[in-house]
């Protein structure tokens, strides 16, 4: 823990919950103003709890926790991210909840809302994706929200055009309590560079390949390791499916789409480590692996403490 520079700093940790597929990594990205969640248009894109920093040495350090999608789980793994979520939300110093204007409130909804009465702290209501709909279609969004909760703010924006996003950094400083750095300034996520990597590359997995596959694949880094004669570094990985016809479609036929998801992971790998990257992948299947506790474990989806 760094100390505040003044007596007026503020600090925090904000938790960013909703819905799969609302934009929250989306959201938690736009704000930091770099790339650290990975994003696609599948929902359950994000399996971790995600923590990033947004600092401004004279007025605030603010600790975002990017959160799966509120879903009900199927499988160990889903339970997993479930448990991310609730242990995400204790201990927080401002929660915000992202919802979208043109979404029917149901019973996710309703049973999120049940749960944030009993919260002890700020609650932002975040009503993303307000570019894809009119203004009034947004006001109706939050009369209908308003009726669920009482919340502390709501601001309408889009994560994805940055609309509105200042004011949201704006609100949360509101409701930050008075206090130090809990990260050096420059500090921009708590992520190792290797769950970084695993997660770069399974994002190019989601958006290249069909609906099945993607829900049922991980991504394990087996080496990174920096060659002596030169500033490159050499990384091998494992994407893991739960299906030998999984395993085709992953390597694509004469191994074109084991190369095209190659080679979008090591560009971006390299532009976000800001290192040169000789990227192998291989491919191989554990079936049912997200119903084993072990395997789930394994590939680095662990509670906190384990």
């Amino acid at each position: 823990m760094s100390e505040s520079p003044n007596n007026s700093f503020k600090s925090g940790f904000v938790t960013i919950i909703g819905r799969p597929n609302v934009g929250k990594s989306t959201l938690m990205n736009h704000l930091i103003g770099t790339k650290i969640a990975i994003t696609s248009n599948k929902p359950q894109t994000t399996r971790n709890k995600i923590q990033t920093v947004l600092t401004d040495e004279d007025r605030f350090q603010m600790i975002f926790v990017d959160t799966p999608g509120i879903h009900k789980a199927k499988n160990k793994l889903g339970e997993y991210m479930v448990n991310v979520v609730k242990q995400a939300v204790e201990g927080v110093d401002v929660l915000l909840w992202l919802v979208e204007p043109d979404e029917i409130i149901g019973k996710t909804d309703s049973r999120i809302a049940s749960q944030l009465w009993g919260l002890d702290i700020p609650v932002i209501l975040v009503i993303n994706k307000v570019d894809k709909v009119s203004p009034e279609r947004v006001a109706e969004a939050i009369k209908d929200f308003s009726k669920l909760s009482d919340f502390n703010d709501i601001v309408p924006l889009s994560a994805l055009k940055g609309t509105n996003c200042d004011e949201l950094i704006d609100v949360i400083y509101k409701h930050l309590p008075y206090g130090p750095m809990y990260y050096d300034a420059d500090t921009l996520t708590d992520q190792p560079e290797r769950q970084i990597i695993a997660e770069i590359i399974r994002e190019k997995s989601l958006h290249a390949l069909c609906e099945e596959v993607p829900h049922g694949i991980a991504v394990s880094v087996d080496k990174m390791k920096k060659r002596s004669d030169k500033e490159l570094w050499d990384v091998d990985a494992t994407i893991v499916c739960e299906k030998d016809s999984h395993k085709g479609i992953i390597i694509g036929k004469n191994g074109s789409m084991l190369k095209k998801i190659g080679s979008n992971a090591r560009y971006e790998i390299e532009h976000t480590l800001d290192k040169h990257v000789n990227l192998k992948l291989w491919v191989k299947v554990k079936k049912d692996w997200r119903d084993s506790d072990f395997l789930v474990k394994n590939f680095g989806y662990k509670q906190e403490g384990e």
